[in-house]
């Protein structure tokens, strides 16, 4: 069985706001739904999210979409863990995601799950040229993973390594709590560590290894705004070109706002300063023309679109909306 565990539980203090930081949004989503999203496409069967900081708003957004433990006091990522104490009992693999990594692809957590077929352990990591303050994976000098050093207790040779922990881990699920048995709090922070497991997992002679991102950008986690404009940016890109090679015409990309669930049929026209969001379906032929705002809207075959809100709503084929309308609820054009 393939199973999830999402590390929701902080406030993320540099985001400088009340909200919890996994519901800060990335393409108009919030982070941690965005991964949910991203773990099903990847076959993740059951996903439990660990919440913590008003975890009565994290729960609200995510209802329906997964299971929930909460983590109270906060005492590290190995003990956030510990807390989806419903996977105890299962088999088969189970993915460890940070709550801020908006950005991760379903084609790379699916090859997580697959990374551990013949493993019991995967890290996946990437090679920065500034490594900056993520935890450094240290490697013996036939490239085995030995150990993952949280910057904090890093020595100064090991700042050196350019190869960093993304926080995205894959396990088979019994050996993972069993390992978590063995964790302690005997470093800087007093905290438990989820990365302790791998020299844990190497001291039981279970095998340990580290999958290579290749697009550093992807694995960006989100500690602030700025990282937070990061994100979006990445992800719009990623979402505008997937959908010009499928043969909608952007004629403005970097102009042009996108939504991971959004659908298009084909010869489709999308004008500068258009967002499109939510489960919106553009039908075949379709004209979006400037300044459109569309969420949950259902656009059917040749409309045109001009400067206009649609939410909520379904236009019929051959349709003319606008200028400046706005069109609200479930009823057709």
């Amino acid at each position: 069985m393939k199973n999830a565990i999402v590390l929701a539980a902080g406030k993320g203090t540099r985001m400088r706001s009340d909200a919890p930081k996994v519901l800060h949004k990335v393409c108009e989503m919030p982070m941690a739904e965005l991964i949910v999203r991203n773990l099903k496409k990847a076959g993740a069967e059951r996903i439990i999210a660990v919440v913590g900081y008003r975890h009565e708003l994290v729960e609200k957004a995510l209802e329906g979409q997964c299971e929930f433990a909460i983590q109270d006091p906060q005492l590290g990522t190995g003990h956030a863990v510990m807390q989806a104490r419903q996977l105890e009992n299962e088999k088969g693999t189970v993915l460890v995601v940070n709550g801020d990594a908006a950005t991760i692809q379903p084609e790379t957590l699916s090859s997580l799950y697959q990374s551990v077929e013949d493993a019991d352990m995967a890290v996946l990591t990437v090679s920065m040229e500034d490594a900056a303050h993520y935890g450094r994976v240290i490697r013996s000098k036939e490239g085995i993973v030995e150990k993952i050093v949280e910057f904090k207790d890093c020595s100064e040779e090991e700042k050196a390594v350019r190869e960093i922990n993304t926080g995205i881990y894959a396990f088979n699920t019994e050996k993972l709590f069993e390992g978590l048995k063995e964790l302690k709090n005997n470093n800087a922070q007093h905290e438990y560590y989820i990365t302790d497991l791998v020299e844990i997992f190497r001291n039981k002679g279970w095998t340990v290894k580290a999958v290579l991102a290749e697009d550093e950008d992807e694995v960006q986690g989100v500690n602030d705004n700025a990282e937070l404009a990061r994100a979006n940016a990445w992800l719009r890109r990623k979402i505008n070109e997937k959908w010009m090679h499928a043969g909608v015409t952007v004629i403005d990309p970097e102009n042009t706002y996108i939504g991971t669930e959004v659908t298009f049929g084909h010869d489709v026209t999308v004008h500068p300063n258009v967002s499109i969001y939510g489960e919106s379906s553009i039908g075949n032929g379709t004209v979006i023309r400037p300044g459109s705002y569309l969420v949950n809207a259902v656009i059917g075959d040749d409309c045109l679109i001009e400067a206009s809100v649609i939410e909520n709503s379904k236009v019929k084929c051959g349709s003319h909306v606008g200028p400046f309308a706005s069109v609200t609820g479930t009823e057709e054009n």
